[in-house]
């Protein structure tokens, strides 16, 4: 027997009518790549999405077309979310750190028709224009007065008011592409994943639950984490079927910037990597500043640091834990504890904080073996983690290799426990655990723990050969400014908050840690940098 319901479908355009019917007033605020702020409200970003829509389609995009933007966090590149995927076609965000060469082969392979891009971003679109097969029309999102030679690129306030101000926005199969984004790349070449409007508003259903991202009308949501990195987190979807008003930081994204905006637009939700709010908590120790109106703050990317969340409980922020990958379109875990254990202090909530959570409705966790078993979730095996849910990759675009196991689940790379409440945490990248003596050591708790000291502002562990042992954690570090400490000295830190075979065997200093294109440390860089690394005696 089937169901009487009408079969409507899921379609990102429902959520944009659904704000302007209900939010039409809520402001979208930018500090725009030529510094000013600018303002609209969401009645007014419509009017504008339903004219870059029409002026798309004179220009000859159809449904199904890739639209290439690589751009900062700003009202413009929010208006192509709505605009590009609205019609049909599909939004491809270009990641920028991907570097010339990932970036080209991304947009190659995803065969953009059209590419936008901010003027920040104009000298790599100048180096990559003799390397691109199938972009037949580049445009500059700004407006004639700040685009200086623009050659024959369109741009994009003019191309916007060319267009008619009213759009009727076609139905189509939810399960109709609406944007893709690529994989970092740190081994191989970057990875297509194409999601569809039926995947990305049924996770903004569950980004808007309590128990998840827990948006509400009312709620002023700075973005730091980049459109480019899986849709912002999915933010540009979620904030809009809530009434949540949006600030966009564009390419201001240091701890001065970010406090200017979070204290004059009087921010209470934040969401961005470990990197960006270590600089933003740096800042504010430097200045002696405050934060009162930031109550939240999202962090994903890469673990969660015990330091920023004691760091920012000083300012009255709580800063939670998520967990997700591009191909999970991308939130899968967010960790929003539970009555019984916000009602503890601080230094008891601290392990359940440090985990990466629970899982959002629809999204299925497993930890299995190297031979595959399933294991139990008791909070104590240890194991890959597999996952599987209506808004999961079920393979990347244009490849012939299998993407999921033989029995439909997706592996996502990463090591991890799940107690019986449902609490996933993960202790590494099955790359970059440490095997030491048959035993494994998660180079993320030694990191966790070295940036408890005061004087430590980045810190980085890989293993290294060890002629008895195998491998041996190697402890790199950033100092903080100002600081100095000794080797010995965070050795000595370390050893009561971690396992003896976690002890690190050496301690390194450098200038910086490289990062890799969403935020996160790049331990394949750092590997090379120490290649020939000889562990003391």
């Amino acid at each position: 027997m089937i169901g009487l319901m009408m079969d409507r479908p899921l379609l990102t355009t429902e959520i944009l009518k659904h704000a302007v019917r209900n939010y039409r007033n809520t402001e979208i605020v930018t500090r725009t790549v030529e510094g000013p702020i600018h303002r609209y409200t969401i009645a007014d970003s419509a009017k504008r999405i339903a004219r870059l829509a029409n002026a798309l389609v004179s220009l000859g995009v159809k449904k199904g077309d890739r639209v290439g933007v690589i751009g900062w966090n700003t009202y413009r590149q929010f208006e192509l979310y709505y605009a590009v995927g609205g019609l049909g076609a599909v939004l491809h965000t270009v990641n920028p750190r991907l570097g010339p060469e990932n970036a080209a082969f991304v947009i190659n392979h995803a065969e953009d028709s059209v590419l936008f891009y901010d003027t920040t971003f104009a000298p790599l679109v100048a180096a990559l224009k003799p390397h691109l097969k199938t972009v037949k029309h580049y445009a500059v999102l700004s407006d004639s007065e700040n685009t200086g030679e623009a050659g024959d690129a369109i741009i994009y306030e003019d191309f916007v008011a060319s267009g008619a101000e009213a759009f009727e926005w076609p139905e189509f199969d939810e399960n109709t592409a609406v944007t893709m984004c690529y994989t970092s790349g740190t081994t191989g070449d970057p990875k297509g994943v194409v999601y569809s409007h039926r995947a990305l508003v049924l996770q903004s259903f569950a980004c808007c639950l309590p128990s998840s991202l827990g948006l509400a009308e009312g709620d002023v949501l700075l973005p730091v984490v980049p459109m480019f990195h899986v849709n912002a987190w999915n933010t540009p979807y979620s904030s809009l079927m809530t009434g949540v008003k949006q600030v966009f930081p564009g390419p201001r994204l240091d701890g001065e910037g970010l406090y200017e905006l979070l204290d004059s637009e009087k921010v209470t939700y934040s969401a961005g990597v470990p990197t960006v709010w270590l600089g933003l908590l740096q800042y504010l120790e430097k200045t002696g500043k405050e934060l009162p109106y930031l109550k939240r703050g999202m962090c994903g990317g890469s673990a969660l640091p015990e330091a920023l969340i004691r760091g920012f409980e000083k300012y009255g922020v709580e800063l939670i834990q998520g967990w997700g990958m591009t191909e999970m379109s991308p939130v899968g875990t967010v960790n929003v504890l539970p009555p019984r254990v916000k009602a503890l202090p601080l230094d008891e909530q601290i392990p359940y904080r440090l985990k990466a959570g629970r899982a959002l409705p629809f999204v299925d966790m497993r930890i299995v073996d190297a031979e595959g078993h399933i294991l139990p979730n008791d909070g104590e095996a240890d194991g890959h983690l597999q996952v599987r849910g209506p808004w999961i990759i079920d393979e990347y675009y244009k490849t012939d290799q299998p993407t999921l196991t033989a029995d439909g689940w997706f592996d996502t790379g990463d090591v991890a426990i799940i107690d019986p409440d449902g609490f996933m945490q993960i202790t590494d990248r099955s790359k970059d655990v440490i095997k030491t003596g048959g035993e494994w050591v998660s180079s993320i708790d030694i990191e966790n723990a070295a940036m408890l000291h005061p004087g430590v502002a980045q810190a980085g562990v890989i293993g290294v050969h060890h002629p008895k042992w195998q491998e041996r954690p190697l402890l790199i570090i950033v100092k903080k400014e100002g600081e100095d400490p000794t080797a010995d000295e965070i050795k000595e830190f370390l050893k009561p908050k971690l396992d003896k075979i976690a002890w690190p065997d050496a301690v390194e200093f450098v200038k910086e840690i490289p990062l890799g294109a969403t935020g996160k440390v790049l331990k394949t860089e750092l590997r090379k940098m120490f290649r020939d690394y000889q562990l003391p005696e």
